[in-house]
């Protein structure tokens, strides 16, 4: 086969995988902005969401997109009694307390989701309306899944940046994020904000676990991708919403490209060696804000 094609075909599957791990760095990025709270259970959120799509989808019989959007609404509301039940009682502890506590409720979803009847420990397959189509684009032949992914991850964050930058309630989040005290006292209730962003980002990582579940299928440890989008987030610029997107974009690229043309092993470590050579260059990240404190 055509080097050429063969490279284009990597890049268009690290492009796929790359709107995965963006997806999951995003709800990194949004709940860190509102609460200053690094969530190490974001990738345990996408593997409940993707077990409610293929619990409301495959064993409820509901059609795929009315199913998805069930499982969304039904994972935000799970990401909001989280912050009702974690984040709120551990309001004022240091921020090491609260990050201990979000990787004790990660380890605890997956025991529970082990626990649940239908779900397991067993690898499910979840229905897909365009499971094993491909789209031939010149050259190159496409999987319809990958265009799917990356259609639906450019439309979720046009209409996230619709929703921060123009919505009454996505402005009062912004602000928020910027300053809680002030947000208070200019009459935002920012318990309700810090809910509301929980879900937001609980559903993200939910459409992030849908989408994943064709290609890594659907079972009790798909939440380690969270391991791979929190470099994401950190590349990107903690707290930069765009740098999310990019960041998972360029881990996603670089791994696939990593297992094309680089011994065996080092596709599991180029995110991280890709992470460690730009955070020596521009600590802050690729979109952060370098930020000095006078002492």
């Amino acid at each position: 086969m055509d080097p050429l094609i063969v490279f284009l075909q990597a890049v268009v599957s690290g492009v796929s995988i790359g709107c995965i791990y963006a997806l999951v760095a995003l709800g990194f990025v949004l709940i860190y902005k509102a609460t200053e709270v690094v969530n190490f259970a974001q990738g345990e959120l996408m593997m409940v969401g993707a077990f409610f799509a293929y619990t409301l989808v495959d064993l409820g019989g509901v059609p795929f997109i009315p199913g998805v959007l069930l499982a969304l609404a039904a994972t935000a509301a799970f990401g909001a009694l989280l912050n009702h039940l974690l984040l709120r009682p551990l309001i004022g502890s240091p921020a090491f307390t609260i990050v201990l506590a979000t990787v004790a409720v990660s380890t605890l979803l997956r025991a529970l989701a082990a626990m649940v009847p239908g779900w397991g420990v067993e690898t499910h397959r979840m229905s897909n309306p365009v499971a094993g189509q491909t789209v031939p684009i010149g050259k190159l032949v496409v999987s319809a899944e990958h265009l799917m992914v990356m259609a639906v991850t450019a439309l979720l964050v046009t209409i996230l940046y619709l929703f921060f930058s123009r919505a009454r309630i996505g402005i009062a989040l912004q602000a928020t994020a910027q300053n809680q005290l002030a947000a208070g006292y200019a009459g935002i209730n920012v318990r309700r904000m810090f809910g509301l962003i929980w879900g937001i980002s609980a559903a993200v990582a939910a459409l992030a676990g849908v989408l994943l579940a064709p290609a890594a299928f659907v079972h009790v440890n798909m939440g380690y991708i969270g391991l791979k989008a929190f470099p994401a987030a950190v590349l990107g610029g903690f707290g930069s919403l765009p740098g999310a997107v990019v960041g998972g974009l360029i881990i996603g690229v670089i791994e696939e490209l990593a297992g094309l043309y680089l011994p065996e092993g080092f596709k599991n470590v180029a995110a991280y060696m890709v992470l460690l050579a730009v955070l020596m260059v521009r600590p802050q990240g690729l979109f952060g804000i370098s930020k000095r404190l006078r002492v």
